[in-house]
């Protein structure tokens, strides 16, 4: 029995590869990885927490479940804007917990296959955005800058989120 879970989770696995949920910020273009991503919802009000970093915006309530939401223009030291309609939040679950990233407007599910997938350029002040950039995406004459899910969030974060979770 658990041979057929196994190749099930390996056929997911292939059938999630190369693709990536976009998303824009401004008028940067994002990507992260789909299988990082288990929902999208609508901006829904966020409950603030005391003694947090200011991108951790608070808490929501989603059918039950308390997650923490991360304001991604914040995380990425650009300036806060007004949400509107438009604004969502894309709930991933990183190091098993659930977190929601709320993003300026989400684009679309994209299959970028790996020939187009390149490593991001080495600046040599090593910028602090470069370091959540896991790779360059080339879709036609666009660039999509490819997170790296696991580096959103640094391991004393995951500890601190994982805590409200």
């Amino acid at each position: 029995m658990s041979e057929i879970s196994e190749n099930e989770l390996e056929l997911e696995e292939d059938t999630q590869k190369g693709k990536f949920l976009t998303f824009t910020l401004g008028a940067e273009a994002y990507g992260i990885e789909i299988k990082y991503v288990t929902e999208i919802i609508g901006m829904q009000p966020v409950t603030q927490v005391p003694d947090l970093p200011e991108y951790v915006k608070g808490i929501i309530n989603l059918r039950g479940k308390i997650i923490p939401v991360i304001d991604m223009r914040l995380r990425f030291k650009k300036s806060s804007i007004e949400y509107n309609d438009r604004t969502c939040i894309v709930v991933v679950d990183i190091h098993e917990i659930a977190v929601g990233l709320i993003v300026d407007t989400v684009a679309e599910v994209l299959t970028i296959a790996e020939k187009d997938i390149v490593p991001p350029p080495q600046l040599q002040n090593g910028s602090y955005h470069q370091r959540f950039t896991k790779a360059i995406g080339k879709v036609g004459d666009d660039v999509k800058l490819i997170l790296d899910s696991e580096r959103v969030l640094s391991n004393d974060e995951v500890n601190l989120l994982g805590k409200i979770n």
